[in-house]
């Protein structure tokens, strides 16, 4: 097999990764490790990002000199349409929240 599609050995080490990637924020969710909601949830998210690496390095075969570094490019374009996208879409529910909630009782008194 030729190294510009990836080994037994590196397949193997991608294999071992994600495996030991899923396996931690499992056990912290199924023993409780961490008793914050907050830090368990951004722990899984940081781990999910590791694994996403790893998925791109080792199974994609995703570098800076695959392809003359288009698919490098192609992948910072994505992620910055994504970035753009969701930041946008957070942004619009959080306004709709702000600016279309019912007023309280007390609000309503308030309002002239």
């Amino acid at each position: 097999m030729s190294e510009a599609h990836g080994t037994f050995r590196g397949y193997m080490t991608g294999f071992v990764l994600s495996v030991i990637l899923t396996a931690i924020p499992f056990w912290l969710v199924m023993a409780d490790v961490l008793d914050d909601t907050l830090l368990t949830s951004i722990v899984i998210m940081a781990f999910a990002a590791v694994q996403i690496v790893v998925h791109m390095i080792y199974f994609l075969h995703m570098n800076t000199k695959s392809e003359g570094g288009w698919t490098f490019l192609a992948l910072a374009f994505t992620l910055t349409l994504v970035v753009i996208t969701l930041a946008g879409s957070i942004w619009v529910m959080y306004h709709l929240d702000r600016n279309m909630m019912p007023m309280t009782p007390h609000e309503a008194l308030q309002k002239p």
